[in-house]
């Protein structure tokens, strides 16, 4: 394994249905490759209807960026693609000490 100074693993929860337009809107700002995972929410407004989990369905957008290109990646989806937007995106990051198997633009 290598070890990635400053590699981020970029998490993006999008309202089904979203993922592949936020997906150009982070290659757009230098994200080059992502893996959607379906997923289903549930928050504090948690829905029942007739004894029914009516639970929103939620796909998880997973991409490992330098620290500086997860960063302006967030900023764009935060502006066109929002939580006040229909696609109702939520971001955030992890760091990542190791990585294999996957090459990692140098740092300027």
């Amino acid at each position: 394994m290598e070890k990635s100074e400053g590699a981020k693993a970029l998490f993006i929860v999008v309202n089904d249905g979203f993922a592949e337009s936020v997906i150009d809107i982070a290659r757009e700002a230098g994200v080059t490759g992502a893996t959607i995972l379906s997923a289903r929410g549930e928050g504090h407004h948690h829905e029942r209807f007739m004894g029914i989990s009516v639970d929103t369905e939620k796909e998880v957008i997973l991409s490992v960026a330098d620290g500086r290109t997860a960063e302006k990646a967030m900023a764009a989806v935060k502006e066109k693609a929002g939580v006040k937007t229909p696609a109702h995106s939520v971001c955030f990051t992890m760091s990542i000490g190791n990585v294999t198997g996957v090459t990692m633009p140098a740092e300027e």
